[in-house]
């Protein structure tokens, strides 16, 4: 539950966003919302991240996102395709998939699956995976694995820290895992379940 002066803060934030298309600084934020300290400021956009309505990205100037908390309690952000072949442009899309209370929370998202390498763990072309944003994985786990900073794809993943290595390891025989150097990779999220839609 948001207080009274961190309700403020999220709606001067959501406005901002709409009216200038990119993220309020703290400063605007304090100016905003009529306060002096950009300390205070920090304090309110912490308790909006913990209360999932907001993310902060790191390295940014303008690093605050919103998470839409208005639509998470029927639906999640499909934000785009993932290939379970070869790598596919990561293109992002703004829609949304209704599964009520099902799989639904601030931190998860929806993706759809192109292509057939997935399909011995049960993941289907076509296939909607839901997943939890995470920049770590657990070794075995499947993960959704930004290549160059460009290329998407869904694959078990098994770390080498001696060998400053990890490997995307495909589900099906027609295909072979594939290591990378780690400077190369970014886990963005870790697989948690799936939509098959008839």
């Amino acid at each position: 539950m948001l207080t009274q002066t961190e309700q403020k803060t999220y709606q001067f934030i959501k406005k901002f966003i709409a009216q200038h298309q990119h993220a309020p600084t703290t400063a605007e934020i304090a100016a905003g919302i009529g306060i002096q300290s950009r300390g205070v400021v920090h304090r309110y956009l912490k308790a909006l991240v913990q209360s999932g309505y907001i993310r902060l990205l790191p390295n940014r100037h303008r690093n605050i996102v919103l998470n839409s908390l208005e639509r998470a309690k029927d639906s999640i952000p499909l934000l785009g395709y993932i290939a379970a072949g070869r790598p596919i442009e990561a293109i992002q899309q703004t829609e949304d998939v209704n599964f009520k209370e099902i799989f639904t929370g601030p931190e998860q998202f929806a993706l759809q699956v192109k292509g057939d390498s997935m399909i011995e763990e049960g993941i289907h072309d076509g296939d909607l995976v839901i997943c939890r944003r995470s920049e770590s994985a657990r070794n075995g786990e499947i993960v959704v694995a930004l290549i160059d900073a460009q290329e998407a794809t869904l694959k078990r993943v098994q770390f080498n820290a001696e060998k400053n290595l990890i490997t995307l390891i495909p589900a099906n025989p027609n295909y072979q895992p594939v290591s990378y150097p780690s400077e190369r990779l970014q886990i963005q999220g870790i697989y948690i379940g799936l939509i098959r839609k008839a």
